[in-house]
């Protein structure tokens, strides 16, 4: 098949390359339509600018000093004045074995975290969903979210009290069955249910907002039609509600799972002491020992690496594999 030829004999395909070639550059290029954008959106771009700034200063400046985990750092030669030393800081710190202990540990308390305060804030959610009288459904859900807002200081101090052998509340009621005081936060068995005993009760009911958000997001014909057709209250929990917060419920394992050695240390420093250190040292209180109080800046950042890429790993391989198997992800 031949082409056809115009009278000054171009062809047709030419007359379409040279058409397609017109077109291509008749539109805006990428940087054009980017700076149009900003133009009609830069009232939002400047409410976000100090954000931007926040990050870039706070978070992402600071990774400069990632490198002295690669380095022997001293403080009176500054990060770029340190000698290199390439992965002798990782190689110590997988030798060290209290490195060792404080990880296993983390691993511990973190699944039983998962295991225990994940399905709690779920829990909370479902009941306050099934509560008609608002009145008591309000003065309930102030009561659980009022721990998130107390301090952890003082959050340590009841906890400190509750469990105190002398006048604590716990050991008062032990007492009245005949059993003798136990001084339970020096006895490493009870760390690891006390630490997370109190994580649940101070944050699993502000954590439930999040599911009470998704479940109003259900659409009430879902509920009515399940009434129509004779479903209980228990049934349409689990064939409505739970299926529809399922979405939810999968990000925020994921998030959970990234967080898996991001256990709350502040808390875990204000409990722990010398003979609880066997269950209760944590990763991120072994580089606040390393770090702050040893000044072991290189070895603390090592291990604060090390640290951040695992999470990384984590939130990575759970996205993948909740994205293959249940289409839901983070991205």
């Amino acid at each position: 098949m031949t082409d056809t030829t115009d009278i000054e004999g171009t062809t047709t395909e030419e007359l379409v390359i040279e058409a397609r070639e017109a077109q291509r550059y008749r539109q805006p290029s990428r940087i054009a339509k980017v700076g149009d954008h900003l133009k009609r959106e830069w009232q939002l771009y400047l409410m976000l600018l100090p954000t931007i700034i926040w990050l870039v200063l706070f978070l992402y400046k600071p990774m400069y000093g990632l490198q002295i985990a690669f380095k022997d750092y001293s403080i009176f030669r500054g990060i770029s004045g340190s000698p290199w030393v390439g992965l002798e800081h990782f190689e110590t710190l997988f030798g060290n074995e209290q490195f060792l202990r404080a990880l296993r540990n983390t691993l511990i308390m973190s699944a039983y975290a998962l295991l225990f305060g994940f399905p709690m804030p779920i829990l909370l959610a479902l009941m306050f969903n099934e509560v008609l009288n608002q009145t008591f459904k309000k003065t309930a859900q102030t009561i659980v979210y009022l721990p998130h807002f107390i301090s952890s200081v003082i959050i340590a101090g009841i906890v400190i009290t509750a469990f105190s052998p002398s006048a604590g509340i716990i050991n008062t009621a032990l007492g009245w069955f005949g059993i003798e005081p136990v001084y339970f936060l020096t006895k490493p068995e009870w760390f690891r249910p006390i630490f997370i005993g109190t994580g649940i009760w101070q944050e699993a009911g502000f954590q439930s907002i999040v599911y009470l958000a998704a479940i109003a997001g259900i659409s009430p014909t879902l509920y009515e039609s399940a009434v129509v057709d004779g479903a209980s209250r228990w049934q349409m929990m689990w064939k409505i509600t739970l299926p529809s917060i399922l979405p939810t419920i999968i990000i925020m394992l994921i998030i959970r799972i990234g967080n898996i050695l991001e256990i709350s240390f502040e808390m875990v420093i204000l409990l722990y002491q010398p003979a609880t250190y066997e269950t209760a040292d944590v990763v991120n209180s072994f580089i606040y020992r390393q770090g702050l109080q040893s000044g072991q800046y290189d070895f603390a950042a090592a291990a604060g690496l090390f640290n951040a890429v695992t999470a990384f790993v984590l939130v990575m391989s759970a996205n993948a594999i909740s994205k293959r198997f249940s289409r839901t992800s983070l991205w």
